[in-house]
């Protein structure tokens, strides 16, 4: 009896104790600290993948997961998206491991450092890191003096990550100036990654009980039985990843303007008109994401008013001919550090440019064309006199019958030319000679 009173004490007592601790646990700390976030990077490190990353570890920080991991698999991508990747991952409060996987992946380029600068860095059997020596978007090679600067700079960034984070900053180094790779197991070896695991499971394994240091403080990982919590991008961070390409981005760019010019020249087609609109807030929204020199931006903008202008001047082409030019320069300066590829710019000036000399062409020469209906479209018809006109009379022009006054009489019969339309009456005149 005595022992059961015990019992039911040591239980009472053990429940007080909880009810105490727990209005002090944060509801996120209390319930998440067992649980692993997973993100997937696959594909060109671009804009739309350095923000979703950057949301995936706030992610994680507020849901208290105690790792993150990111399975890396990239051909490379832009140098500012890189940066930003490896900013958000030194700077975050929770442990980010990356792992390139599975089998067949790789980490190249700009995945070097993003690789290098995790706490932890792990890659699967038949995976290679490597090859990050600075090109231009498209894989076209930087003149050499900007070369230099930019390889220069790049060497001594990814070094310093490399050092700091233990790891071997003079491969790193050479994987930069001389576009070096090396598979997962050499990695290892010459200390560029930490370890090689199989799948996740592997990884989770091997990484139980693992010292690691997060913004200065010591920490040792506890993986053993850890929840695995999967952070997929949205529908958003889809159509941006799509978009941020800055190919599409101009070739948006360009369906827009050549859309909304469409519309301004031949006002009520409407159709050119909303896919011309739809066209350029994608394109102006994917901006946002890329490094846009506004220079280009303006030379292009400077293009539709110069085949705009061609409508209401008569320059001889010589507004056309400054519409292409401008066109062509502002889309070879139109983004800083990346290029569009000359492959899709060069069929696609061709193919616009030629689309709003045409269309400017063909809208002049609508305007400038003599109307073909209402009073203007009488000036200058040949009638004949029904009734003679002294000065006033009866026409027929243009299938009407009109009340007409003439300068001069004109008998029944002959032919009238129309001087001008007043009101319901035809100002006429004896036609001459008709070749």
């Amino acid at each position: 009896m005595a022992r059961g009173k015990q019992k039911l004490a040591g239980k009472w007592a053990a429940l007080t104790v909880l009810l105490l601790v727990l209005p002090f646990c944060a509801p996120a700390a209390c319930l998440a600290q067992d649980k692993a976030l997973i993100v997937e990077l696959e594909g060109a490190i671009n804009p739309a993948s350095a923000m979703f990353l950057e949301r995936a570890l706030l992610r994680a920080k507020e849901m208290g997961a105690s790792l993150v991991i990111i399975r890396l698999d990239t051909p490379g991508g832009l140098a500012s998206s890189m940066r930003t990747m490896v900013k958000a991952i030194l700077n975050s409060p929770v442990p980010v491991v990356v792992w390139v996987g599975p089998s067949g992946a790789g980490a190249a380029s700009a995945g070097v450092m993003v690789t290098v600068a995790a706490h932890v860095a792990a890659m699967a059997p038949g995976t290679n890191i490597g090859a990050a020596h600075p090109v231009m978007a498209g894989g076209k090679e930087i003149n050499k003096t900007m070369s230099e600067k930019v390889v220069n700079d790049m060497a001594s960034y990814g070094r310093g990550i490399a050092e700091q984070k233990g790891r071997n900053g003079e491969w790193v180094e050479r994987a930069i100036r001389e576009s070096v790779s090396i598979t997962a197991e050499e990695a290892v070896e010459l200390k560029v990654v930490d370890l090689v695991a199989k799948d996740l499971d592997d990884l989770l394994k091997k990484l139980d009980g693992w010292e690691v240091t997060v913004l200065g403080n010591k920490m040792t990982l506890r993986t053993s039985g850890l929840q695995r919590v999967h952070y997929h991008p949205g529908l958003r961070d889809k159509i941006l990843k799509v978009i941020s390409d800055p190919n599409i981005a101009y070739i948006l760019m360009m369906i827009g303007m050549a859309g909304l010019y469409f519309e301004l020249a031949h006002p009520g087609a409407i159709f050119p008109g909303v896919i011309g609109a739809i066209s350029l807030i994608l394109a102006f929204y994917s901006f946002q994401t890329l490094p846009v020199n506004y220079a280009g931006l303006l030379l292009i903008a400077l293009a539709i008013l110069f085949f705009v202008a061609e409508i209401k001047v008569t320059s001889y082409g010589v507004l056309s001919l400054g519409g292409v030019v401008s066109l062509t320069l502002g889309s070879i300066m139109l983004f800083e550090d990346v290029m569009v590829s000359l492959r899709l710019m060069l069929p696609t000036l061709v193919l616009v440019g030629g689309f709003f000399v045409v269309v400017a062409s063909l809208a002049f020469k609508a305007i400038r064309a003599k109307p073909k209906s209402g009073p203007e479209g009488l000036v200058g018809e040949i009638g004949v006199a029904k009734k003679r006109l002294d000065p006033e009379g009866l026409v027929f022009v243009h299938g009407e019958y009109w009340n007409a006054v003439a300068s001069e009489p004109i008998e029944e019969g002959e032919k009238v030319v129309v001087e001008a339309v007043e009101g319901l009456q035809l100002k006429v005149k004896r036609a001459g000679p008709q070749e």
